[in-house]
This record gives C-alpha cells, sequence and structure tokens, in this order.
C-alpha cells in the first residue's frame, strides 16, 4: 500500500511511494507526530537521478525487516534536495562539519525538535569497507535514544550552538580589485593540471564558473595564460567521456583525472551552463570545436529535457536497464567491440573502434568502453565517421532510456534560458531563442505568483508548494537579463527587476550579506547562508551579477551598490578558494570594466544595419557587457533614451555608467570599442 509520498509531486519522493517504509514528506506534522510518539526522527535527502540513494533504497528501504525497525523506532521524512535545497544545506552543513565529508543520499538523525545528532551518508546492508550496516546504525541510534537521552540532547544542543555561530560576515562594500583578481588567477595556476586540463585530481567536475572567469579576465586583461587554461580545459572535456560523443551533452563528473568515465546523470544546470561557456569560448577564439560542443549541447536540451509545457526538466539518471532487467549505471551509453559489430559491419567497426577509442579490455565496467573523441580527428574521412555516429545514435535510441526526472526547478530553468538564448544569437539559431521564450513564458505563467514571487519547482503544468530560494531569484533574472539583451523585448528587463527587488527586501541584510532562503520562509534550525559555488553559481554570487547588469541597463544606484556589497565577500575569497567562487570573480570582472552599455537604435530592429550592430555588440568579449535594442523612441530600455540615429542610419553606443564614447553606424569600430 503506498505510503504518504504517494501525494507528493517530486519525481525522487514518488521513486519511494511504494516502499514499506512508512514515510513522511518534511511538514510540521512530520515532528509533531515525533513529539507524540517521543521517538527520533530519521531524515533522507536525495535526489531522482542519485545511483547510491537508488542502491540504498533497493537495499534497505525496500526491505520489509529494516522498513519494520524504521516505522516502530523513528518517524520517517523523505525530502528531495533539489525541491528543498535549504533544508538539504542546513543539514549537510551539519554533516560535513561532524564526518568532515558530505554526499548522497544524506542520512541524519534528529530530535523531534529538528536538532541533529547522528550523521551520515550511505549506509550498506551489511558491514562493509569499515562501514557499519544500516541496521547496526539504527539499533545504535535508538538504543542511545531510549538509554542516553541527556547525552543525545546535549550534542544536539551543541551542534545547533555551533551552526548558529557560522553567520557569514563578508557583507564589505568594497569588491575586489585588480590585485585580487590577479591572486585568485594565480592561485589557479597552481591547482591546473596541464596535462589534463581542470583543477585538481579525481573526481573531476566541470569547473563552468572558474573558465567563465577566465575569459572574461583574458578579455579584460589580454592574460594568455587564463585563455589557455579555459581554451585546454574545455577540449579535453570536449574530447572525453564525459561528453557524450553521440547526442552531445554532458554527463555530471568524471570519476578520473581524464575525464575519461562519467559518473552518467546528465543534469540540466550542468549542460546549461556548459552549452554558455562552449558559446562563450567560440566568441572569444572561433574555436570550430567550441562552436559544435555549444550547438550540440543546446539540442540535447531541447531534444530530451524539454517537458510539454514548454521548461526543461532537471535531469537524466545514470542508471538504465542493460537489457537483461538489471538496472546499471552507463548501460545506455557504453559500447562493446562486438556492440559496434553487430550495428555497423566488422569494416565500419573497426573504424568506429579506433576512432571512439572501443578497446577489447574497455574503459569502463565489463569490457565496454566510454566513447572518446581522438586528437587528430582530420586523419578520418569525415563523411564516413557521420555515417557511424548516426548509425551509432539510431541503434542506441532503441536500447532502454534513462529515467528522466521531469520537475521544472525555476533557478536551472533560468541558466536554460541565459544559454539558449545567446547560443540562439551567435550562430542563428532561431529555434534555440524560441525554446528559451518559452521557457521564460513557462516560468511567468506557471511560477511567479501576482506579487512576483517564484515558486521553486513545477510539475506537468501544476506549481509546486515550496518557496523560490536566492539562487532562484537571481538565476531567472539573470535569464531574462540575457533573453532582454537578445531580443530587445523589455518586458524581460521589467521581470528580471521585479524578481531584484524581492532579493533586495526579503534576501539581504543591511550589510549587504544575502542569505538563500527570504526573510520570511519557514524557519529551520539555521537559515542557510552559503556564498560558495557549488554544481552551480551560489545564489550569493548570482544575485550579485543580476544586479549589476539591471543596475548597468537601468543606471539605478541601489542595485549596482547591492551588488558592490554582495562582491565583498569574493575581495575575502577570491584570492584563497577561487575554484568555489568562479562565478563571483566573474563578476568581479564585470564590475572592473564596467560593465560596458551597448545601445543599439534603427528604424525597426528587423532592419539589416540594425541587425549587423545588434549581432556584433552581442558578440563583443567585454566582460559583462549589457545590450539593448530598439527604436531611438522607443521607452522600453532606459539605455536608449536620448540615443538618436547619425546621420539617419543604425547607430550604436557604448557607455559606461552612462557616459558614451562617439556613437558608430560600422559593425567594425563597434567590435573594437568592444574589445580594447
Amino acid at each position: 500500500m503506498p505510503n504518504r509520498l504517494a501525494h507528493e509531486t517530486s519525481p525522487y519522493l514518488l521513486q519511494h511511494a511504494d516502499n514499506p517504509v512508512d514515510w513522511w514528506p518534511w511538514s510540521e506534522a512530520a515532528f509533531a507526530e515525533a513529539r507524540k510518539r517521543n521517538v527520533p526522527v530519521l531524515l533522507s535527502v536525495g535526489y531522482s537521478s542519485c545511483h547510491w540513494c537508488h542502491v540504498m533504497a533497493h537495499e534497505s528501504f525496500e526491505d520489509q525487516e529494516t522498513a519494520d525497525f524504521l516505522n516502530a523506532h523513528f518517524v520517517n521524512i523523505k525530502v528531495d534536495r533539489e525541491e528543498r535545497p535549504d533544508v538539504d544545506a542546513v543539514y549537510m552543513e551539519a554533516v560535513q562539519a561532524a564526518t568532515g565529508q558530505g554526499g548522497w543520499p544524506m542520512t541524519v538523525f534528529l530530535t523531534p525538535d529538528a536538532e541533529p545528532f547522528y550523521f551520515g551518508t550511505y549506509f550498506p546492508p551489511a558491514p562493509r569497507h569499515g562501514m557499519p550496516s544500516f541496521r547496526q546504525v539504527l539499533q545504535g541510534v535508538q538504543q542511545a535514544w531510549a538509554e542516553r537521552r541527556d547525552e543525545v540532547a546535549e550534542v544536539a544542543g551543541k551542534i545547533v550552538r555551533d551552526l548558529a555561530g557560522r553567520e557569514i560576515s563578508y557583507g564589505d562594500s568594497r569588491a575586489p580589485g585588480d590585485e585580487e583578481l590577479a591572486q585568485a588567477l594565480l592561485a589557479l595556476t597552481r591547482e591546473y593540471d596541464p596535462q589534463r586540463g581542470g583543477f585538481g585530481g579525481a573526481p573531476k567536475f566541470p569547473p563552468s564558473m572558474v573558465i567563465e572567469f577566465l575569459l572574461r579576465h583574458h578579455a579584460r586583461t589580454g592574460a594568455e595564460g587564463a585563455l589557455q587554461m579555459a581554451r585546454d580545459t574545455c577540449e579535453r572535456m570536449a574530447r572525453g567521456g564525459i561528453y557524450d560523443q553521440l547526442g552531445g551533452g554532458f554527463a555530471r563528473y568524471s570519476v578520473d583525472r581524464d575525464w575519461i568515465v562519467p559518473h552518467f546523470e546528465k543534469m540540466l544546470y550542468d549542460n546549461a551552463l556548459l552549452c554558455r561557456v562552449y558559446a562563450h569560448l567560440w566568441r572569444a577564439t572561433g574555436s570550430e570545436l567550441a562552436r559544435r560542443v555549444a550547438l550540440e549541447t543546446a539540442d540535447f536540451m531541447v531534444r530530451e529535457l524539454r517537458t510539454a509545457e514548454g521548461g526543461f526538466a532537471s535531469a537524466l539518471d545514470a542508471d538504465s536497464d542493460d537489457g537483461s532487467g538489471r538496472h546499471v549505471e552507463g548501460a545506455y551509453y557504453v559500447w562493446t567491440p562486438e556492440q559496434l559489430t553487430e550495428v555497423l559491419g566488422a569494416d565500419d567497426a573497426e573504424l568506429a573502434a579506433q576512432y571512439f577509442r572501443v578497446t577489447e579490455e574497455g574503459t569502463f565496467e565489463e569490457g565496454a568502453s566510454v566513447l572518446q573523441l581522438p586528437q587528430q580527428e582530420g586523419v578520418f574521412d569525415a563523411d564516413r565517421i557521420e555515417s557511424v555516429k548516426q548509425r551509432l545514435l539510431a541503434s542506441r535510441a532503441g536500447r532502454p532510456a534513462p529515467g528522466r526526472d521531469d520537475k521544472v526547478v525555476a533557478a536551472w530553468n533560468g541558466l536554460a534560458i541565459a544559454a539558449l538564448a545567446e547560443t540562439g544569437a551567435y550562430f542563428d539559431r532561431p529555434d534555440l531563442v524560441e525554446a528559451a521564450l518559452g521557457a521564460a513564458d513557462l516560468l511567468v505563467r506557471l511560477h511567479l505568483d501576482d506579487h512576483a514571487r517564484l515558486s521553486r519547482t513545477s510539475k506537468d503544468g501544476h506549481a509546486g508548494a515550496n518557496a523560490g530560494v536566492l539562487e532562484d531569484y537571481a538565476d531567472v533574472a539573470e535569464g531574462f537579463l540575457a533573453l532582454a539583451s537578445v531580443t530587445g523585448e523589455g518586458v524581460w528587463l521589467d521581470f528580471a527587476g521585479f524578481l531584484l527587488d524581492h532579493v533586495l527586501a526579503r534576501f539581504a541584510d543591511d550589510s549587504g550579506s544575502l542569505y538563500d532562503t527570504a526573510s520570511d520562509a519557514e524557519r529551520l534550525i539555521r537559515r542557510p547562508q552559503d556564498p560558495t559555488d557549488n554544481a552551480t553559481p551560489s545564489g550569493w554570487s548570482a544575485a550579485a551579477g543580476a544586479l549589476l547588469s539591471y543596475a548597468a541597463h537601468t543606471a539605478s544606484e541601489r542595485h549596482r551598490t547591492a551588488a558592490e556589497k554582495a562582491l565583498g565577500v569574493v575581495k575575502a575569497l577570491g584570492p584563497r578558494v577561487p575554484r568555489f567562487i568562479g562565478w563571483g570573480l566573474a563578476v568581479a570582472e564585470a564590475l572592473l570594466d564596467g560593465p560596458r552599455e551597448v545601445a543599439v537604435v534603427g528604424p525597426a530592429p528587423a532592419d539589416a544595419g540594425t541587425r549587423a550592430l545588434h549581432r556584433t555588440a552581442l558578440l563583443g568579449t567585454a566582460p559583462g557587457a549589457v545590450v539593448a535594442v530598439g527604436t531611438p523612441d522607443g521607452d522600453e530600455f532606459p539605455l536608449l533614451a536620448d540615443r538618436p540615429l547619425s546621420g539617419g542610419e543604425p547607430t550604436a553606443y557604448v557607455c559606461r555608467n552612462f557616459t558614451c564614447d562617439a556613437p558608430t553606424t560600422d559593425p567594425e569600430r563597434l567590435r573594437t570599442a568592444l574589445t580594447r
């Protein structure tokens, strides 16, 4: 019989609706039940495409004997971390402080007052590699609760007090300058892997936000080392197994230092960020590889993640049926020489094995290989390779597909809107811009209420009950601002302004510090606050970037001052931990450059001369430049006010702080103005 999760909309929670565990969703009612029964709470946090979440569910939560013990001695709460990033952040901070590491599934034991006292991540069904079994953990916690309650309460109280003392106090009005950004670049150089690209050792995650910083730093200063690190890292990722060589799009991370074997889940946020990174790399260098990867990643998002309502789904699972009924990680993506021969015939199979590095030994498990791309593509016949790719892709489409998490997360859709709008504009792909507009329309229609408050998620055309957090407001504003620059539709600037009003009113304090949850959000044991990037830009840095861009569009000192104050944390952390505050560093580059404001005026947006200037403006590499396009009498963009045509011709103005250089009607002169 289904448990309470059957009434939820989260795909992750619904995966557990038929467990024999008597799950509760996160709610006051669950904690009231724990107080009534005088039992502790088991909090289990994960997400739909999490491989080890599925493993622990199969081993323990689907086991009747384990479920009986859980139901007798605990109130059991299951949380989708993607729906409730605030709950996840608060308790993950406690897990990391107590154990020195974190991950999912996250397993935390709480008092009925939601205070944590014992922590872990994945626990096996039997003792393994020095880890206790899940049943041993449950029995130990239950015994401690029954026999040493005072000790448990003391531990829980100390943890809560320690967490409360971790307030971020970097609300400094001094944004980083040249010196701090140079120090950040030097620190990145020390951590850079010159043989393989990327930073640090295994596992290796795509450093999207850091690459954006490197590209902007090169554009502002001409530092060739910054561009080299960005270009080489992007090339190594694009040629590795972390990139889907047949269907496009990136997996979550590489388990090795060489980008060969990925953790196969595909997340919307990774692909949105990387699509934009490769588009910006092409803009800076003209790299054909960067162009191809940007377009293939955009096409992957539209083809495989777009929902019927026009938004973008959260993720594809790492696991799928391997054809024998087993759910196996990577089964959809890997190949053996025998499988190549079956699809292609002997001659083309030999070519494909050489081209994609498929070996008899395999690069993954059970003799299977993850497809990679050779360094010297030109030695292969391009038409024959394209035929091979298309036949393999068609064959792969017949395999059991990975599951898809269909919930639409506001923040991640904001990232996708920005990526698709810019990629579509750069490469003359209006269909990609239309896809961005469709997602933006969905967010306005479904996620925004009458007071411009955001819902975090939706699914199947229905908004979820969870309130948006800082990253939702900031990333959606970022997406809307990019859409305004690309389309010339000022309504998206207006919507961004509504969202940023909430950021200033409900997420900021007087010092300029930002919180991940609103001042009127549900109260947890701590109000989460984290300026460092994780898999996505931190809400703090993303808000700084959107505030700065909005100020450049509107000359709002209030928004610019808020952005500068927020960047004080980058001044403190950038030189020390640049890998974890890359987007903040990228925003700081925009601040140091102005950012530049580009107004393009013409007799009509469809006019050929106006289009040429507009495209040139969008392709400018000046860090964080904002672009407005319209007619001289248009009132949708403040940047267009009092900007007449020059000699009756379409005209571009390049400004800083609304002080402009001489106008130009020449795209080449505009290009020069945006690269010096």
